[in-house]
C-alpha cells in the first residue's frame, strides 16, 4: 500500500497504534458506562474523545469511518468503536474496544431481565428522561463540529441538505443507505476540485486474506445456520440463527433491529410482546450500544439456554455479524479513499453524513426527548458546555441527569 506523504504517514500511523489493548479496555469501559442516547450520539461521544482529545484519528478519517460503518450492515457505533481500538492496538485492542464498550449495559439489561434493574416512580422517570437530553446535547455538538469541518463549502452544504430532507421525508430504513449513495454520487460531480487528499495514512491491521476469510465466514454462516438449525433441530443452533440473521440484516441504525428481533423471537412464541417491548424500552435507558438488547433476550426467553448463557450467545450471535463484514471492508478502505475518484466521493459522502446526524438530531433524538421549554433548556446548557466549556461527557449526563430528575419532582 503506497504513502502518498511519508513522514506525515509514519507519526499518524504510530499515534493511532501506540497504546494497549488494556489502555483501550480502560477507555471504552469508561464510554460503555457513559454513552447514552443511541448509535446517533455514540459517534458524538467517540469524535470528542478519540478526533478532538486524544487524536487517535485525525477528522476526515473519521468521518470516512464512520461513512463506511453507515453503509455496512451491523450497529454503526459499535463498529466504529471496534475499529478504533484495532487501529490503536491491533485485534486484542478491537476485542477490548467491543468488551469494554458492550459489557456495561449488557450486565444491566441481565439485571433487568431478573427483575433488578427496573426504575418507578417521578425519579426514575426524570433520571431517564434527563439522560435522553444528555443525547440532545451530545447529537448537536457532533453535528456541529462535523459540519464546520466536514461542509465547508456551498457544494457539500447543499448535499447535506438533500440527505437530511431525505431522512426527514422517509420512514424507510434503507432511505439512509440511499442518502449516502447519493451523496457519494453528488461528491463524483460537485467535489473533484476540492481540497487535497485526507491527511495520513490510515492503515488498518487486517490483512485482504484475513478481509476475504471473515466476507467467507459472513455468507457461510448467513446461509448455513438455516440448514444446520433444521438438520439438528437444536435450540441452542435455532437462538444463535435468529441473533444472527437480525444482526446481519440491520442496515441504517441499531432501532431497526427492533422488527426484526421482534418476528424472530415474539413470532414463534419464545416470549411475550409485552416481555419484548418492556426489555426494549429499558434498552432505550441504559448506555452502551443498543444491540445489547440481545443479553435481555438471551435472559428471557423460553428456549433452552436461557439466562446468563443465553444472554452471551446472543450479545455474540447479534454483533458477529457486523464485526465479520466490517473486518472484510477494512483492507480496502484506505487504498480506496486515497483515490481522486473516492477522495471526491468521500466528501460527498461525508457531508451525507452530516445531513444523516442533522435529521437524525430532529427525530429521533429531539422529537422524543424534548417536550417543553424546561427540556429545551437543559438540553441547552448540556451542548454550551460541551462546545463552549468543553465539559466532559460525564459532566454533562450527571448535569441534565440531576436536572431531569429535578423537574419531575416540581
Amino acid at each position: 500500500m503506497s504513502n502518498l506523504n511519508p513522514s506525515t504517514d509514519v507519526s499518524v500511523a504510530q499515534r493511532s497504534r501506540a497504546g494497549s489493548p488494556l489502555e483501550v479496555l480502560r477507555i471504552f469501559l469508561k464510554l460503555g458506562l457513559t454513552c447514552f442516547g443511541g448509535p446517533i450520539a455514540h459517534i458524538g461521544y467517540f469524535r470528542d474523545e478519540f478526533v478532538v482529545r486524544r487524536k487517535w484519528i485525525d477528522e476526515h478519517a473519521y468521518a470516512d469511518l464512520v461513512g463506511l460503518c453507515q453503509f455496512l450492515p451491523g450497529p454503526a457505533s459499535s463498529q466504529v468503536g471496534f475499529s478504533i481500538g484495532l487501529l490503536r492496538a491491533g485485534y486484542l485492542g478491537a476485542l477490548a474496544a467491543w468488551t469494554g464498550f458492550t459489557l456495561p449495559s449488557a450486565l444491566i439489561l441481565v439485571l433487568f431481565a431478573y427483575g433488578a434493574g427496573a426504575l418507578g416512580g417521578p425519579v426514575g422517570a426524570g433520571l431517564l428522561h434527563g439522560l435522553k437530553l444528555t443525547a440532545v446535547a451530545i447529537v448537536a455538538q457532533a453535528v456541529w463540529g462535523m459540519a464546520r469541518n466536514l461542509c465547508p463549502d456551498r457544494a457539500r452544504a447543499s448535499i447535506a441538505t438533500v440527505a437530511a430532507i431525505i431522512i426527514l421525508f422517509s420512514t424507510a430504513s434503507i432511505a439512509q443507505i440511499g442518502a449516502i449513495i447519493l451523496g457519494g454520487l453528488a461528491g463524483l460531480w460537485l467535489c473533484r476540485s476540492d481540497a487535497p487528499a485526507p491527511s495520513g495514512h490510515v492503515e488498518m491491521p487486517v490483512s485482504r486474506t484475513v478481509g476475504l476469510v471473515a466476507l467467507g465466514a459472513f455468507f457461510v454462516l448467513l446461509a448455513g445456520l438455516p440448514v444446520l438449525r433444521g438438520l439438528t433441530g437444536s435450540a441452542g443452533v435455532a437462538l444463535f440463527d435468529a441473533f444472527y440473521r437480525s444482526g446481519a440484516l440491520v442496515f441504517g441504525g441499531g432501532h431497526v433491529v427492533l422488527p426484526l428481533l421482534r418476528e424472530a423471537f415474539v413470532a414463534p412464541g419464545w416470549l411475550s410482546d409485552d416481555a419484548f417491548l418492556a426489555g426494549y424500552g429499558a434498552a432505550q435507558a441504559v448506555p452502551g450500544p443498543l444491540f445489547t438488547f440481545a443479553a435481555y433476550l438471551g435472559t428471557v426467553v423460553s428456549p433452552e439456554p436461557h439466562g446468563v448463557a443465553s444472554a452471551a450467545l446472543g450479545l455474540v450471535g447479534i454483533f458477529l455479524p457486523g464485526i465479520l463484514v466490517l473486518l472484510g471492508a477494512l483492507p480496502f478502505w484506505d487504498s480506496f479513499r486515497k483515490r481522486a475518484g473516492a477522495q471526491a466521493m468521500m466528501r460527498g459522502v461525508n457531508a451525507a453524513v452530516v445531513g444523516v446526524l442533522g435529521a437524525a438530531l430532529y427525530n429521533p433524538v429531539w422529537t422524543t426527548s424534548v417536550h417543553s421549554p424546561q427540556d429545551f433548556g437543559i438540553a441547552l446548557v448540556g451542548f454550551v458546555l460541551l462546545v463552549a466549556w468543553r465539559a466532559p461527557p460525564l459532566v454533562v449526563v450527571s448535569f441534565s441527569a440531576v436536572a431531569g430528575t429535578a423537574m419531575a419532582l416540581l
